[in-house]
């Protein structure tokens, strides 16, 4: 039939042979974006298996932990550096012959504090006899509740007005209430294996006037400021590992505050340590932790 030029008839019901546009020509017909990738669907191509992505938190711990624990670190050594410098000043750069500046260098040692910042704190001292100041302050905060500061400063005046500034905003006010701290000279030894009876026979031999129990498994020998440096060496003496030799401010009483007062003067005792001019701050809470990380929480008299 194709020979003589006749066309085969079409049966009825029979299916029509159509060839299949390509994809992307103008009479492609187009597969709806919800069914792309599905088997079946015209033009689709086989979806890539999902893959599941690991959950790393590396970053966040770098954040949130080392970032804040490595600023407290340098605040902390920072603070260190200046009282290196102050009781340098006061005494002279050498350690063998300032027990101040020795003792400021055992606790700096006890802190871990690099080498290289005692060995630059001290040099700058032997380079630039002149430069920050000690001075002491005090200030009423929330609920009569008062506190100490120790601070080392190269501009007091700046210092001072930064300070007001502070205390403004956590409702406290510079005032004149010294006499409400008493001066104590403080050498804490290690007392990991020293019973308190053998504390105190070794404390009457030094002549300390008390012992108390502190943190870490430390012991505290409370002496007149004058008798520091020679309580320190009899201590030594004795076979005790001193950790510190200081002249400590403690609370003449206690002041125990609700809870909404309190929480406050909480609040300003953290955000003044956070300062590198105070080294060291001491105040009447009672039962309140340290929050110096160069200083300690005077606890009230007769504890």
């Amino acid at each position: 039939m194709a020979a003589l030029g006749l066309r085969a008839p079409r049966l009825l019901g029979a299916p029509r042979l159509l060839r299949a546009p390509l994809r992307g020509s103008p009479g492609a017909p187009r597969c709806p974006p919800a069914l792309t990738g599905l088997p079946g669907t015209p033009g689709a191509l086989p979806a890539a298996p999902a893959r599941a992505m690991a959950g790393h938190n590396r970053w966040s711990k770098v954040r949130n932990v080392k970032g804040p624990r490595d600023a407290e670190r340098s605040r902390l050594w920072e603070k260190m550096a200046r009282m290196l410098r102050a009781a340098a000043r006061e005494g002279g750069a050498d350690p063998s012959l300032n027990a101040g500046l020795a003792a400021v260098v055992a606790q700096c040692r006890t802190l871990n504090v690099p080498k290289a910042t005692i060995e630059g704190a001290l040099r700058s001292v032997r380079e630039r006899p002149a430069g920050a100041s000690r001075v002491l302050l005090t200030a009423r905060g929330p609920g009569g509740s008062l506190v100490l500061l120790d601070v080392r400063t190269d501009n007091v005046r700046r210092s001072q007005a930064e300070l007001r500034t502070l205390l403004g905003r956590h409702g406290a006010a510079l005032s004149d209430d010294r006499h409400a701290f008493a001066a104590v000279g403080v050498v804490r030894v290690s007392g990991r294996t020293l019973p308190m009876e053998a504390a105190l026979e070794a404390a009457a031999a030094a002549g300390a006037q008390d012992v108390l129990a502190g943190e870490q498994a430390e012991l505290q020998f409370l002496c007149d400021p004058s008798a520091l440096g020679s309580v320190r060496q009899r201590l030594a003496a004795a076979g005790l590992r001193p950790l510190s030799a200081e002249l400590e401010f403690r609370p003449r009483s206690a002041l125990a505050l609700p809870d909404a007062p309190r929480a406050a003067a909480e609040r300003l005792l953290r955000a003044l340590a956070e300062r590198p001019d105070v080294a060291r701050l001491f105040h009447n809470l009672q039962d309140a932790p340290a929050v110096t990380p160069g200083g300690h929480s005077a606890p009230a008299a007769g504890q």
